[in-house]
């Protein structure tokens, strides 16, 4: 593992995909040209849209994205996760699924997200994902990377359940990835916190891409894509707006901070 630059890519996803397939490449090619060698894109950067609308354009979503993440790989020479898109099962529901690929256009890691948002706000909002998504049945992966170290996977509400990260943190992970498209309600009071909680206790950086602003009618992100160090340090904050928070993924720190704070080599259960 070396020292690198990462980017958490900011999007207002919008039901039209060849718009935010579009934004989403001005993006990269931000964060490239600021020198990004691994690039992270949030939960529904390809489609952010009514349900039925998602389902019916599963087909497409599914295959437009994966090629895209491929393409710009290998036209840019980075490693790219696509941090979430819809890809159909088999029975009339889709996977909400993340794509790791790597600067040759290979795949690395899948994986189907497993903890769904079934959640009624404060706010008069109601998230039912289990009604269109199927949930995932495998823990998510780790990549072991000789350049970028050990990348371990995960989506959006995935963040509020510690024990899996905890196994990303046992398969050796070293950075975890938390692509999301938090509500603005939750993400004011929680988004931060539960990045570098998820950091702090699995002494990993952290990087979790983000959706912010109003996709349709009452759908609105938080926003604040961040980068955190091992120590829960804020690195980089992308703050409301659609854009890119850069920050230096440093092999040597980790290790640092993992002998100052070895809280993992404790572990009794």
């Amino acid at each position: 593992m070396k020292s690198y630059l990462a980017a958490a890519i900011q999007m207002t996803s919008k039901p039209d995909l060849d718009r935010n397939l579009t934004e989403a490449e001005e993006l990269i090619d931000l964060a490239v040209r600021q020198g990004a060698e691994l690039v992270c894109l949030p939960e529904n950067f390809s489609f952010l849209g009514l349900e039925e609308e998602k389902i019916q354009q599963a087909e497409a979503i599914a295959r437009k994205s994966e090629k895209f993440l491929k393409t710009i790989a290998q036209r840019f020479q980075i490693t790219i996760l696509g941090g979430g898109f819809p890809v159909p099962s088999k029975d009339d529901k889709v996977y909400n699924t993340a794509l790791l690929i790597d600067r040759n256009g290979k795949e690395l890691a899948r994986y189907q997200k497993v903890h769904l948002f079934d959640v009624n706000l404060p706010d008069g909002n109601t998230y039912q994902e289990s009604s269109t998504v199927m949930a995932g049945h495998h823990l998510p992966p780790v990549y072991h990377s000789e350049t970028l170290g050990t990348l371990g996977v995960s989506v959006c509400y995935d963040v509020r359940f510690p024990e899996l990260y905890r196994h990303l943190s046992k398969e050796g992970a070293d950075v975890l990835f938390v692509p999301a498209a938090f509500t603005a309600y939750t993400g004011k009071d929680h988004w931060q916190i539960l990045i570098q909680a998820r950091a702090i206790e699995n002494t990993c950086y952290a990087i979790a891409p983000a959706q912010t602003g109003n996709h349709y009618g009452t759908r609105n992100t938080y926003g604040h894509a961040l980068i955190v160090d091992p120590w829960g340090s804020i690195l980089a904050d992308a703050g409301d707006k659609p854009g890119v928070a850069i920050a230096e993924i440093d092999p040597q720190h980790l290790t640092r901070v993992r002998s100052q704070m070895p809280s993992l080599q404790h572990r009794v259960f």
